[in-house]
C-alpha cells in the first residue's frame, strides 16, 4: 500500500508512517486505494454538495504516557493545521468547510495507579477529544467514585449505549448512550459501546461491580435503537464509538441500519488504508460503513477523511495511520506529568535487550521474564508465573531503567500474593492459557510466563512437556497428563490471577491456596530486583518456553 503521510503545518514532513522495512522519505499524496467512490464523486458531485470531515483517533492507549505526550503535541497539530494543503484529498476544498473531530473509543486507562489514571484523566483533557467510550481497562480504577471524578475531568463526553449502572452509584449519571455535535451547520450523532467480555477482561472491584453489559446481540439492538433516535432528529450522519472488537463492529455494521462510521477497539488491530470486506461493509440497507481501528498502546494514531452527500451517505473516505514515535515528546507536556507522578527513581540499566516478540500474548517474552524472575526472587517462592497479557513494553538496549519505566512495561497495580497451588492447579492453568489463546481471535488472554519452570507446546496450544527448576537449577519434570493434586509448590502471582481473572484458576473472591496477600505491585518488586543485580541488566532468550509446529 501506498502510504499517505501526516504532515506538520510549517514543516515539510515530520511525522509519517512507519516503513515496513527503512526510513524512506515519504511524499503528501492521496493514494486511491484508500478511497471509495473517488472518480465517481469527481465527476458527479460539486465540492459544494459533499459534507467534509476529518476525524483525529485513537484507541487502546493502555495508560502509556510517552506515547500520550507524544499524541498530545499530533493532535495540536491536527487542530492547527489545514486540511486543504495538508490532505490532497481536500484539495478542493475551503477549510472553513471542513469540520474536525476527535475520538477515542476506549482504554485510555489502565490498572489501579491513581497517579497513572490521572495523567490518563489530564491527557483526554488537554487533547479536547470530542467523546470517548469507556472500554474494559477504564472499569481497571477499583472505586467507583474515582472513576466518577476522572470521567468527569476529562471534560469530553462519555458515551457506552450497553451499559447500565446501579442505582445508587455514584456513575449512574456519567454515561450518555448518544449525543449530537454540530460543526458548520451539520449535525453528526455519536454513540458509544463497550466490550460485552467485560467481566472475563477486568479483576472484579467496586467499579466494575456497579455496572451489567450486554451481550453482542442485545448490544445491536441497543445501537439501533440509538440509531432511530437520532434519525427522528433528522441526524442522517452518525458515528459509533465502539470498544467491542473489529469483528463484533463488521457485524454490528452489517446488521443496523444508519451507521456511517465505526472507530473500533479492544482486539488491537492495525487498520490501514480502506479495503472491501476489510473495513469497507454494508449496512442492511446497502449503504456503506467504514470502519478503522489504529492498533495499540498508543503506536500508532489514525486521521480518517470522509465526504459525505446531501443524505449522509458517505461518498468518499480517506484512512491514514500516523506512527507516533515519529514525534517527539514536548518539555511543556513532559513537565505537567511528573508534577502528576513524581520523578522516576533509576534503578539500573540494560544491557543487550533481544527486541519485543510480534506478539506477545502467545510467544515466549523475555521482556515479561525478567519481571516474573523478580516476583520470584524477591517473594522467594518455588515458582512465579505471571499472564502475558501484563506485559505491554519493553527495554532497549543500552537505556536507563526506572521506576516509570517499569510501570509503562506492566501497568496494572495488582496486589502480589503468595499462594500454595498444586501440581495440577499449575499445569491446568497453563494448558488452559494454552488452548484458549492459540484459539481465539486476538490470541486473548494469553499464555502464562513463569520463573521457576519450563515447558514445551505446539502453535495449536498443546501443552507437550513441563518441568520445575528449582532453585539449584536443577529441572525435576513433571507428569502433564497425571499431574499430582497432592505435590504443593509456592506460587508467586497477582490476586488477578489467584481469584480467577481471565479464568486460569476457578473464580472465586478467597480462595482457600492464598498464604500471604501484600500491599504492593509486581513493579515495586522489579525495581528492588534490579538494584539488587547492581550491573547491566540483559535481556534475552533462555529457553523457558518452547513453541514449535503443531
Amino acid at each position: 500500500m501506498i502510504n499517505t503521510t501526516y504532515v506538520h503545518p510549517n514543516q515539510n514532513v515530520a511525522a509519517r508512517l512507519k516503513p515496513k522495512t527503512q526510513n524512506t522519505q515519504p511524499e503528501n499524496f492521496l493514494d486511491d486505494k484508500q478511497t471509495i467512490y473517488s472518480n465517481k464523486t469527481a465527476s458527479i458531485y460539486n465540492d459544494k454538495d459533499l459534507t467534509h470531515t476529518s476525524w483525529f483517533y485513537i484507541n487502546d492507549l493502555h495508560g502509556k504516557m510517552t506515547k500520550m505526550e507524544r499524541i498530545y503535541k499530533i493532535t495540536q497539530d491536527f487542530d492547527n493545521s489545514s486540511p486543504s494543503k495538508l490532505w490532497k484529498f481536500f484539495s478542493n476544498s475551503d477549510d472553513s468547510r471542513i469540520s474536525k473531530f476527535k475520538v477515542a473509543p476506549g482504554d485510555i486507562f489502565i490498572g489501579a495507579n491513581p497517579k497513572n489514571n490521572k495523567v490518563a484523566s489530564e491527557f483526554v483533557k488537554w487533547c479536547k477529544f470530542d467523546a470517548i467510550s469507556p472500554g474494559n481497562h477504564e472499569f481497571d480504577v477499583p472505586d467507583a467514585s474515582n472513576l466518577n471524578q476522572l470521567l468527569a475531568n476529562t471534560k469530553s463526553k462519555i458515551l457506552t449505549a450497553n451499559i447500565t449502572v446501579k442505582d445508587n452509584s455514584p456513575l449512574k449519571n456519567r454515561f450518555e448512550k448518544s449525543t449530537i455535535i454540530e460543526r458548520n451547520g451539520e449535525k453528526y450523532g455519536l454513540i458509544g459501546i463497550s466490550p460485552s467480555d467485560m467481566m472475563s477482561r477486568v479483576k472484579i472491584n467496586g467499579s466494575l461491580s456497579d455496572i451489567s453489559v450486554l451481550n453482542v446481540e442485545d448490544t445491536i439492538k441497543a445501537v439501533q435503537e440509538e440509531i432511530n433516535k437520532l434519525k427522528s432528529q433528522g441526524i442522517n450522519k452518525i458515528i459509533l464509538l465502539s470498544h467491542s472488537g473489529l469483528s463484533n463492529d463488521k457485524k454490528i455494521s452489517r446488521e443496523t441500519n444508519g451507521l456511517d462510521i465505526v472507530f473500533s477497539a479492544h482486539t488491537h488491530e492495525l487498520v490501514e488504508g480502506i479495503k472491501e470486506d476489510k473495513n469497507l461493509v454494508y449496512s442492511k440497507s446497502g449503504e456503506p460503513v467504514v470502519l478503522t481501528q489504529a492498533g495499540k498502546n498508543g503506536d500508532y494514531v489514525g486521521v480518517l477523511n470522509i465526504d459525505f452527500d446531501k443524505d449522509g451517505v458517505i461518498r468518499r473516505a480517506q484512512n491514514n495511520i500516523i506512527f507516533t514515535d515519529n514525534y517527539c515528546r514536548p518539555l511543556y507536556v513532559k513537565d505537567p506529568v511528573e508534577q502528576i507522578i513524581g520523578k522516576p527513581e533509576v534503578v539500573g540499566k540494560v544491557g543487550e535487550a533481544v527486541p519485543l516478540p510480534k506478539n506477545i500474548l502467545i510467544e515466549d517474552n523475555p521482556h515479561g521474564n525478567l519481571i516474573v524472575d523478580a516476583m520470584r526472587s524477591e517473594l522467594n517462592t518455588d515458582i512465579a508465573i505471571l499472564n502475558a497479557g501484563n506485559i505491554r513494553g519493553c527495554f532497549t538496549s543500552g537505556s536507563k531503567v526506572d521506576s516509570r519505566l517499569l510501570a509503562d512495561i506492566s501497568p496494572f497495580e495488582d496486589k502480589m500474593m503468595v499462594l500454595n497451588l498444586s501440581e495440577k492447579q499449575i499445569i491446568d492453568a497453563i494448558k488452559f492459557g494454552l488452548e484458549k489463546s492459540f484459539s481465539s481471535k486476538g490470541n486473548k488472554p494469553g499464555i502464562l510466563l513463569v520463573s521457576g519452570m519450563k515447558y514445551k507446546c505446539t502453535n495449536k496450544g498443546q501443552l507437550l512437556s513441563a518441568e520445575f527448576v528449582d532453585k539449584n537449577g536443577i529441572s525435576h519434570p513433571i507428569d502433564i497428563n497425571n499431574p499430582s493434586e497432592n505435590k504443593k509448590y509456592t506460587v508467586a502471582a497477582d490476586d488477578f490471577f489467584a481469584t480467577g481473572g481471565d479464568n486460569y484458576l476457578p473464580a472465586n473472591p478467597n480462595p482457600d491456596f492464598i498464604l500471604k496477600t501484600l500491599d504492593f505491585d509486581k513493579n515495586k518488586m522489579a525495581c528492588d530486583y534490579i538494584k539488587k543485580l547492581d550491573q547491566p541488566i540483559d535481556i534475552k532468550y533462555d529457553g523457558r518456553i518452547e513453541i514449535i509446529d503443531g
